[in-house]
């Protein structure tokens, strides 16, 4: 199952804010994500909110076919709540689950709603993640056609053990396809994820997958190490023993290898796990998480946050499609960030940025262990900014520790 919603207030029906919230609406990036919750077949690492057909089953509200309706019922009560302050949307991401389960018409329609109830900025990024096998050539040129500018591949691994172990489906071939129907589609800002230290890949293994990765001449890629949630079928296979945990060092190494393969074939990092050949290629999206913007979260269980107040909708598609129908706030519950949780939350994900991170951002206790940092070769100090050397991407957990005392 999904994991547990954090604790929180309640959340009102009526989906208004606090004022303080008003304070900073509209003085930072605005963004909207929309979760499709949908998966042909939950992967074994996966922990996120997802559902297949047959966990699903014949719910009211709960199947593809009518998701785009409520998730533009959503878009609409979210404009009533901010509708006193006209704030353009800057980027839209929608994520899952596999987004391309849904057919590229209720996407454009969504996207379309978010248009004519906000506005879109001139240059507005419109994301869609995408598994390499839930979608043709024409369903790419219809996304296009819809607006969507950016796609980002859930390519993984190009071994197919590894594949198998992650419960992947698509074939390794596939994905060189995709790419090229993209690119043939008018995509000019094409993302790869990967994901490295899946049990039983070897270095050579994760080579081969960063090389064919390469092949396709990505604009961006990210690669992330294999986490072992609790809850998940691959949890319970480590915990057994038939599969064993991923191992720190090996880890290490492959992230060195691939900073290594990515650095020499153009592509430099810009957040700890994301690397990409020109800042225009950037996830503007998630540059907007990671300095502190404001976004709706649409759809069952997305987080959103707007002037300091974070909030969660119910998990559940029936759930969710049963309060839009009734036209009151999907919100779960919710919380207001005081100082400390905002300076910690920004130490946090700015550090891990190449631009790295202020130190006037530190209290007293932080900035005291900044010159041992410096010492130590794990970040460097520049115009009174920290950035993260690559030995400290590699210890940025450990470093964050410190500086948030």
């Amino acid at each position: 199952m999904p994991p547990a919603q954090p604790d929180g207030d309640l959340a009102p029906e009526d989906g208004l804010l606090p004022d303080e919230a008003w304070a900073e609406f509209g003085s930072r990036p605005f963004g909207l994500y929309v979760h499709v919750p949908f998966c042909t077949v939950r992967c074994g690492y996966c922990d996120f909110n997802t559902y297949t057909a047959h966990e699903l089953g014949d719910e009211v509200g709960a199947s593809r076919s009518s998701y785009a309706e409520a998730a533009i019922k959503e878009i609409r009560f979210a404009r009533e709540v901010l509708g006193h302050r006209d704030v353009k949307i800057e980027t839209i991401f929608f994520g899952g689950g596999t987004p391309t389960l849904l057919r590229a018409a209720d996407l454009g329609s969504i996207v379309a709603s978010a248009a004519a109830e906000f506005g879109l900025a001139d240059d507005v990024e419109i994301t869609t993640e995408a598994n390499p096998d839930s979608v043709a050539a024409w369903d790419l040129e219809e996304l296009r056609t819809a607006g969507f500018n950016r796609i980002s591949f859930g390519m993984q691994s190009a071994v197919d053990h590894v594949l198998r172990t992650l419960d992947r489906t698509h074939d390794p071939m596939r994905v060189p396809a995709v790419v090229d129907w993209a690119r043939q589609a008018g995509f000019d800002d094409v993302s790869l994820d990967l994901i490295y230290g899946t049990p039983g890949e070897s270095l050579a293994d994760w080579e081969t997958s960063l090389d064919a990765a390469l092949a396709c001449g990505p604009d961006h890629v990210s690669a992330y190490s294999l986490i072992v949630e609790e809850g998940t079928a691959m949890g319970r296979q480590v915990r057994r023993g038939e599969l064993a945990m991923p191992d720190e060092d090996d880890l290490a190494d492959k992230y060195l290898l691939a900073d290594e393969r990515l650095g020499a074939a153009g592509l430099s990092w810009y957040e700890v796990s994301n690397w990409a050949t020109s800042s225009e290629h950037r996830c503007r999206h998630n540059l907007l998480y990671w300095t502190g913007g404001h976004w709706w979260g649409v759809g069952p269980g997305a987080h959103s946050h707007v002037g300091g107040v974070r909030w969660w909708n119910v998990k559940h598609p029936a759930a969710y499609a049963e309060r839009m129908a009734r036209g009151v706030s999907p919100a779960q519950a919710r919380e207001v960030l005081g100082y400390r949780d905002q300076r910690v939350e920004r130490i946090l994900l700015e550090i891990r940025l190449v631009d790295g991170l202020p130190v006037t951002a530190l209290e007293a206790t932080g900035r005291s262990h900044v010159a041992r940092m410096v010492a130590d070769g794990l970040v460097e100090l520049a115009t009174e900014r920290l950035v993260l050397t690559q030995r400290g991407r590699l210890l940025a957990d450990a470093l964050v520790r410190d500086l948030v005392d």
